[in-house]
């Protein structure tokens, strides 16, 4: 007797297809020749077309959203009037060159103030998370100093370093505006940084400290090589943005007279009584401050994963 054999058809082809797929609609594990079953090609083609609905709904609401302020603005009675005053194209081209010159003053105060909060600040935090009654006196005085500088507002403090220091005439200091200008922006922005190294230090664990104890480390040998670190890496994301609020706050040594952006741009308005120099000045810090503030989202966003992954602690 012949036996014929017979050739498989597409619908024996869809059939195998679907069976060696999982309950979720996932290939069985067959890498060579994989063919993607029919369930899990219209689930991708589901996604897909929901993405793009989703892109299309977003792009129309901000049109419509820029297209409605745009209405608003310009169709506002004083439009011509503010346009002329706040937005001139002439006066732009000017002050432009002077407030980028400036800005290198502001990028000066941010590298240099930067650091010294830092060092500053976990100083103080270390001396508020000191142990031991010897450490009292320590411990008050570096609590007194955050809750002062903290409350105390930035122009305050600054009008009184960079206008009250000078007065004083002492021999030996300095009356340049801007290491004035700097000091106070180092005692304000150190207390608040003093506080997120403290949080950051209180956040670990007592048993990593206890854990190092037990291996023979000293309570200062724990606290360098234990507990600062895991410490100093919770706190990165408040910690840029500290950074990023200092580098905003660097403009306002400009009451001292010190020739930064913001100055650059006071000298022209007072010449001109136009005030696009300040719109110039305003834009230009925005383009410093957002590449900052992205990479603080996207540092932020990574420990998050990391965390939630169990990458760190």
């Amino acid at each position: 007797m012949t036996v014929v054999k017979q050739e498989p058809g597409p619908e024996d082809a869809d059939a195998d297809a679907e069976t060696n797929t999982d309950e979720h609609g996932d290939p069985a594990g067959e890498d060579d020749g994989y063919v993607p079953s029919r369930r899990r090609l219209d689930r991708e083609g589901y996604k897909r077309d929901r993405a793009r609905r989703a892109t299309a709904v977003a792009a129309l609401s901000t049109l419509v959203t820029a297209v409605v302020l745009y209405l608003v603005v310009v169709g506002a009675p004083g439009w011509p009037r503010t346009k002329e005053t706040f937005f001139s194209a002439e006066y732009a081209r000017e002050a432009l060159p002077r407030v980028l010159e400036g800005l290198w003053l502001n990028v000066r105060l941010l590298l240099v103030c930067g650091v010294a909060v830092l060092v500053l600040g976990m100083l103080i935090a270390v001396a508020r998370t000191l142990r031991g009654p010897v450490f009292f006196p320590l411990r008050v005085l570096a609590a007194a100093y955050t809750d002062f500088f903290r409350g105390l507002p930035l122009i305050i403090n600054l009008m009184i370093v960079v206008l009250g220091v000078p007065a004083l005439r002492l021999q030996g200091v300095t009356v340049d505006p801007v290491l004035l200008g700097g000091t106070a922006l180092t005692l304000t922005y150190s207390a608040y940084v003093a506080e997120v190294f403290r949080a950051g230090i209180e956040s670990v664990h007592p048993s990593q400290r206890a854990a190092a104890r037990s291996l023979g480390l000293t309570n200062r040998q724990a606290l360098r090589h234990v507990v600062l670190p895991q410490a100093v890496r919770r706190q990165v994301p408040p910690l840029l943005n500290d950074l990023v609020s200092l580098q905003k706050d660097t403009g306002l040594v400009s009451i001292g007279g010190a020739i930064d952006a913001v100055r650059a741009a006071d000298i022209i308005v007072g010449r001109s009584l136009n005030y696009t120099p300040y719109i110039v000045a305003g834009l230009v810090f925005v383009a410093l401050t957002i590449p900052m503030t992205r990479f603080t989202d996207w540092v932020t966003a990574r420990m998050d994963r990391q965390r939630a992954q169990g990458g760190t602690t």
